[in-house]
């Protein structure tokens, strides 16, 4: 447990708890409807898990498993704060160094962790209604929730948002849910079939929160802006171009090098869901045309002007510049090499692209393919 003064750096508990209060509620169902969503995105998730195998060549049936969770708003808030907790411990413990000993510090360590925790809830009461599913990566073994026998991990669809998207987009439901369940179990198939590459993308954020400067109260006035935003609280105008993400703010110059592999990776996995998800589509999804076209619209668009401000803030507008760049160096290295010619970027650290090769996929085929036939 990380603290300051007696007391934690962030108050976890109240940030659930706050996320939970503030959370809006999911669209109207009866209570059939939703034991009916529950099961069949549960028997999508496993339809799912063949169609991706098949389609990817990678992975067995004999792999080892991780858990499928279907949940509402709240569970997701629970399962993300678990997972925040672990990956963040020795940012907060390096934080906990700088400021235990300076004048104040037994005062921020009292009431900046529950300013911090309320915050925290607000932007995790945010995201909550936005996100249709996630592998969860680093999931913390607990008695709720376990950890997958891989050493880690759990797929998460978030019920609610993704009925929610289906009626405002105005797609076939059972369509839709297969498409969603298929984009993520492509997530859950890269980790299981890659053993290396959980610990690998871990060690690689460990090194970026090691080597963050910067004082704690900078990353609190952080957090306060986006829940500023959030509660509309931010001056007009602030919320444009010039603002910086949280995570553009916590670069050194090692941290670049890093941010920069980090985001190749996360360009890779997310581009090769929706290459997956397009290429599975038509065979079982048969409206999945007209469901991709409708979703990409309403990735662009986005929800709002202040839904906007807080992906910037966030660092979320690039999360959606990965789906597009990562998907096309999939697409380029699969025409290029075919399904197994790409699959040799599973092959070590070494052979995963880097954030040049994404935006130029020759370059990669180049280096893997053509030197290691030399």
């Amino acid at each position: 447990m990380t603290r300051i003064g007696g007391a934690e750096m962030v108050d976890w508990n109240l940030a659930v708890a706050t996320a939970t209060r503030l959370v809006r509620p999911g669209p109207e169902v009866s209570r059939d409807e939703a034991r009916a969503v529950v099961a069949e995105l549960r028997r999508h998730a496993r339809a799912s898990q063949e169609h991706v195998r098949g389609f990817t060549r990678m992975g067995t049936e004999t792999a080892h498993d991780t858990p499928i969770l279907v949940v509402d708003r709240p569970g997701w808030v629970r399962a993300n704060v678990a997972g925040f907790r672990e990956l963040l411990k020795p940012l907060l413990d390096k934080m906990q160094e700088r400021r235990s000993g300076t004048p104040g510090g037994a005062v921020l360590g009292a009431v900046g962790g529950k300013v911090t925790g309320v915050e925290l809830g607000m932007l995790l009461s945010f995201l909550a209604s936005r996100v249709l599913g996630q592998y969860e990566t680093f999931a913390p073994a607990t008695r709720e929730l376990p950890a997958g026998e891989n050493g880690g991990g759990r797929l998460l669809l978030v019920a609610p948002n993704i009925v929610h998207v289906e009626r405002e987009l105005d797609v076939e439901p059972h369509d839709f849910r297969l498409w969603v369940c298929l984009h993520e179990e492509t997530h859950r198939t890269q980790f299981t079939a890659v053993p290396w590459l959980r610990d690998h993308l871990e060690g690689e954020i460990q090194s970026f929160l090691g080597e963050t400067e910067m004082d704690p109260m900078t990353v609190l006035e952080r957090i306060r802006e986006a829940a500023q935003s959030l509660a509309g609280g931010r001056p007009e105008g602030e919320e444009g171009d010039e603002s910086r993400s949280i995570v553009e703010l916590v670069q050194t110059p090692a941290q670049r090098e890093i941010l920069g592999r980090l985001t190749a990776v996360m360009s890779l996995l997310e581009g090769h869901a929706d290459f997956v998800m397009d290429g599975v589509g038509p065979d079982v999804v048969p409206s999945v045309s007209e469901i991709r076209e409708k979703f990409q619209q309403r990735r662009a668009r986005g929800a709002s002007r202040l839904d906007l401000a807080l992906r910037k803030l966030l660092g979320l507008d690039a999360k959606l510049r990965q789906y597009k760049d990562g998907e096309r160096f999939v697409r380029s290295v699969v025409e290029q090499v075919g399904v197994d010619g790409f699959n040799r970027v599973w092959t070590s650290p070494n052979t995963l692209p880097t954030k040049a090769e994404i935006a130029k996929p020759a370059d990669w085929v180049a280096r893997v393919h053509r030197k290691s036939e030399a």
